[in-house]
Order: structure tokens, then C-alpha cells, then sequence
């Protein structure tokens, strides 16, 4: 049979739920380990498995983002050479306008790269992106306040982000439980996964691609 001219799932918005854990984003010295209450399903993929595990949790304070890959031995790292590492972008609207196509100043634009830099112990790093076509941006927080870290697994290496509440523009859940969410993931190895439909769209700046997070109430 032919390839359908729009995939299946840009007919379909899905609605993806995370739990309230409010003793997040704890100490900094210890993994998370987010539960599989906090898993996020990769609804594009259809047949096939994802490469990666991507968990959210939340409270007042703010977003905890998790993702997890196993069957590979270290994180490859972005080089000042240009060369490109493992890394996960995301984006999310704190008013959940899907109506929009030109992101609004409540639209954000975060990229985490498991490992950033060269030596022998590369590290992890956070940073927020303008949106390309917006039609106001987000104020663009300080890359210190989102807490990154790097924790290595038996075959695999677990990446977990702290968002504060002070880096999401009009982050106010008891007002708003809902926000617009998007992700993809670039791993060196296993290719792109993505959230839902894939680059042939512009969900990299068109709030109107993205889907829903739901934040549960306890």
C-alpha cells in the first residue's frame, strides 16, 4: 500500500499525563528515578519501539524531565568541532494555545545535551533557544538555573533537567493545568525519535504541532 500523504497521527492532539511529585528537585546528589507513572509514550512510532524512555513529573516549583537510553556505552558528547552529540529539545506553552502558529512570549524553547565539550568526562548542559517566527519571545533564562545532570547506567546513561518555575513564563498550575508540549531526540547512535509527527512539519515553531501535558493533582 502507498505511503499516506499526512501521517495518522497529525489527524489526533493526545492529551499526555504527569503526576504531581512534590519533593522534587531534591538534593542534586542522587537520581530521581522517576516511576513509570511518569513515563511519556512516544505516540508517533506506531510498530516500532522507542530508543528512549522520557519521564515528567511537576509540582509548584516546577518541571522535572528525565529521558534514558540503554544498549550503548557512554553519551556522545557536541564537540566545538560542530560534531553533533545526544541531546533533547523541548518545547512547552504555559497557556496551551494550540491555535497559534506563531509562538507566543508563554512558548519556550529548552535544549539539553546529555554531554557538551571534550576531554575525558564531557558534561551535561541546559540552555534556553529563542523560537524561530515568534511572534513575541519568552524571556530567555539564565542556563545556571536549569539544573542538569548526568548519571551513567549499566549499558546506557540516564539525563535528568530541572526547569524552575521562574524559567516558564506564566507557569501557574493551580490556573492552568494544562500545557502545550512538544519533544524530539537526536541520539548519535539510534537516530531521531519524536514526540508525535515527525520533521516534515514545523513543530519546531508552530505551537499549533504541539500536544498536551496534563499536571495531575495529587
Amino acid at each position: 500500500m502507498p505511503e499516506p500523504l499526512i501521517p495518522p497521527n497529525f489527524l489526533f492532539r493526545f492529551t499526555l499525563r504527569v503526576p504531581h511529585v512534590p519533593e522534587l528537585p531534591g538534593n542534586g546528589r542522587t537520581s530521581w528515578n522517576l516511576d513509570d507513572r511518569c513515563r511519556l509514550p512516544a505516540v508517533s512510532l506506531a510498530d516500532r519501539q522507542p530508543f528512549a524512555e522520557v519521564r515528567m513529573a511537576w509540582n509548584l516549583q516546577g518541571l522535572a524531565v528525565s529521558w534514558q537510553i540503554e544498549n550503548k556505552s557512554r553519551a556522545i558528547a557536541r564537540a566545538a568541532t560542530g560534531t553533533l552529540g545526544d541531546r533533547l529539545r523541548l518545547w512547552i506553552d504555559t497557556r496551551n494555545t494550540q491555535n497559534i502558529h506563531r509562538a507566543s512570549r508563554f512558548c519556550h524553547h529548552f535544549v539539553i545535551h546529555a554531554a557538551i565539550g571534550t576531554g575525558t568526562n564531557p558534561g551535561p548542559r541546559a540552555d534556553q533557544s529563542l523560537i524561530d517566527r515568534a511572534r513575541e519571545n519568552a524571556d530567555i533564562s539564565h542556563s545556571d538555573l536549569l539544573q542538569t545532570r548526568l548519571y551513567p547506567l549499566k549499558g546506557g546513561y540516564r539525563c535528568e533537567t530541572w526547569i524552575p518555575a521562574e524559567c516558564l513564563t506564566g507557569y501557574s498550575p493551580a490556573d492552568q493545568s494544562r500545557l502545550g508540549f512538544y519533544y524530539d531526540l537526536r541520539d548519535s547512535e539510534f537516530g531521531t525519535q519524536v514526540l508525535s509527527v515527525g520533521p516534515e512539519f514545523p513543530y519546531d515553531h508552530d505551537p499549533s504541532m504541539w500536544q498536551t501535558l496534563e499536571l495531575l493533582k495529587d
